[in-house]
């Protein structure tokens, strides 16, 4: 694949500077914050249902990550959705441990049933559960591997544009080898590292990174895929920065600090993209 768009997206983002909503993970919400400064975006991040409606009139886009739920946060969720979808703004679904209990699955389903979710951003778990779970979804042939691998590579991108196709959403699904489609077009992202796997939050901040490339990129394809390009290339070279008394907190460290130094030339030249029929 041509990476001049991927290189785009990123330019994009670090010259109109988005101002992001997220309703994030309390665990991770410092890091997430972090991440969207680094690529010159600005986060705002408010759950407070009172509070959600008028912070979403000055921001461009909403991230909405079911990390940490509980009733008052659910609330604000819907909240800043509804009035999301009234202003236009593209909204990012992240279902966090969507299939371990009922309320989480219960929760992202809903969410993604009733507002026009631009990206989902989740592991093919995630996914795949969210996929038994809302009803514009239900049906859908289930990926039977929880983990993407060249063997599986061909049917998990037909799950990914099948899903696509049933919500209107694109999907993002991360892990070993990154799937992102729309209901017609899949790709293969081979970037990032083991280690973005050893740290709390990676997956939260690429769905913020995320929102930030989906208010800055019209083509919501394109922002999903340049997200986890910047995302995954930035792990590798987090990596390639570690000392032998690094650990994981280095790590986490680099990884926002490689986002922070990327540029549109080394993400082009770096991301390991590929078409997937």
């Amino acid at each position: 694949m041509d990476t001049t768009s991927i290189k785009t997206s990123l330019e994009r983002v670090r010259t109109t500077h988005p101002l992001v909503h997220n309703i994030t993970n309390y665990v991770t919400v410092n890091d997430c914050a972090n991440a969207l400064l680094a690529i010159d975006a600005s986060p705002i991040m408010s759950d407070e249902p009172l509070d959600v409606g008028d912070i979403q009139t000055i921001c461009g886009g909403l991230v909405i990550n079911i990390g940490t739920l509980n009733q008052s946060t659910i609330a604000g969720m819907h909240e800043a959705a509804k009035v999301a979808t009234e202003l236009g703004h593209p909204i990012v679904l992240d279902p966090v441990g969507a299939g371990a209990s009922a309320l989480r699955t219960q929760t992202a389903a809903d969410l993604l049933d009733a507002y026009p979710i631009a990206i989902v951003r989740g592991n093919i778990s995630e996914i795949k559960a969210l996929a038994n779970g809302a009803a514009s979804t239900r049906g859908v042939d289930v990926c039977p591997d929880d983990i993407v691998t060249d063997e599986n590579l061909e049917a998990s991108a037909a799950f990914a544009r099948d899903f696509a196709a049933r919500t209107g959403s694109v999907v993002a699904i991360t892990g070993p080898i990154d799937i992102v489609a729309d209901s017609t077009r899949s790709f293969a992202v081979r970037n990032g590292s083991k280690l973005q796997g050893r740290i709390t939050g990676a997956g939260c901040m690429l769905s913020c990174i995320t929102g930030a490339f989906a208010v800055a990129n019209d083509d919501a394809l394109l922002a999903a895929l340049g997200a986890v390009c910047t995302t995954g290339v930035a792990g590798n070279l987090a990596e390639e920065r570690m000392g032998e008394l690094d650990g994981n907190l280095s790590f986490r460290t680099y990884l926002i600090d490689a986002l922070y130094k990327l540029d549109g030339e080394t993400l082009a030249n770096r991301a390991l993209v590929e078409d997937v029929q």
